[in-house]
C-alpha cells in the first residue's frame, strides 16, 4: 500500500493508561502488546512527513447521570475519567507538540470534535487507523471517516482488543463495509 505523507494522517486511537496499563480501570493485555507497534508506524509515518493524530477517550464524572438511553459506565464501568491518569496517553508513546490530540466523549473520535475540520485544513485525504478498542473507537473511528469521504485503513497488527474474536470482527467488518486493512510492513510512502 503506497501512500502520499502529505495527504495521510495516522490516528492512533485511545492509547490511554485506562486501557493500556495493568492497573487501568478497563485494561486489555492486547492494548499493552501494541504499543510497540503503534510506535513503530508512528515513527514511520513521521518519518516520511506524514501527520499524527492522537484520540483520548474522556468522560467527565457527570457525562451519564441524565442519560435516557445509553450509559457507557453502566455497560463499562467507570473509565477514562477526566482528570485521571487512567484517562492520560500511556507513556510509551512518542507525543509531540505538533501533533494532533483529540479529546473525545464518545466512541467515535468525529463526533463533535474538531477532528473532521483539522484534517481537511491540511488536506488529508488517507487515515492510518491504529489503536484501541478494534470493535469499539477503532471501528466507530473508522466507520464515521468513511461516511466523511476520508480513506480508514486499519493497521491490523497495531490493534488492541479485549478478545482476539473482537479484532477479527472488528477488521472483517471494516475492510468489507467502508474501508481498507493493511499490515505495518504493507505501508510505504511515497
Amino acid at each position: 500500500m503506497r501512500l502520499d505523507p502529505t495527504r495521510t494522517a495516522v490516528v492512533v486511537v485511545d492509547m490511554q493508561n485506562g486501557f493500556c496499563h495493568p492497573d487501568g480501570s478497563l485494561f486489555a493485555p492486547a492494548s499493552e502488546t501494541a504499543i510497540e507497534a503503534v510506535t513503530t508506524l508512528v515513527s514511520l509515518a513521521r518519518a516520511a512527513g506524514a501527520h499524527i493524530v492522537y484520540t483520548q477517550d474522556v468522560h467527565p464524572p457527570e457525562q451519564f447521570d441524565d442519560a435516557h438511553y445509553y450509559d457507557e459506565f453502566e455497560r463499562w464501568g467507570e473509565h477514562v475519567v477526566e482528570g485521571t491518569w487512567d484517562a492520560e496517553l500511556h507513556d510509551g508513546l512518542d507525543v509531540r507538540d505538533e501533533d494532533l490530540v483529540v479529546e473525545k466523549h464518545t466512541y467515535d473520535a468525529f463526533y463533535q470534535t474538531q477532528l473532521d475540520g483539522w484534517l481537511d485544513a491540511h488536506g488529508i485525504d488517507d487515515l492510518l487507523i491504529c489503536g484501541t478498542l478494534a470493535n469499539v473507537c477503532v471501528l466507530h473511528t473508522a466507520g464515521s471517516a468513511g461516511l466523511r469521504d476520508y480513506r480508514p485503513v486499519i493497521v491490523t497488527d497495531a490493534l488492541g482488543y479485549l478478545e482476539p474474536a473482537h479484532k477479527e470482527y472488528a477488521v472483517d467488518h471494516a475492510d468489507w463495509l467502508f474501508g481498507e486493512t493493511t499490515t505495518l510492513d504493507d505501508i510505504e510512502f511515497e
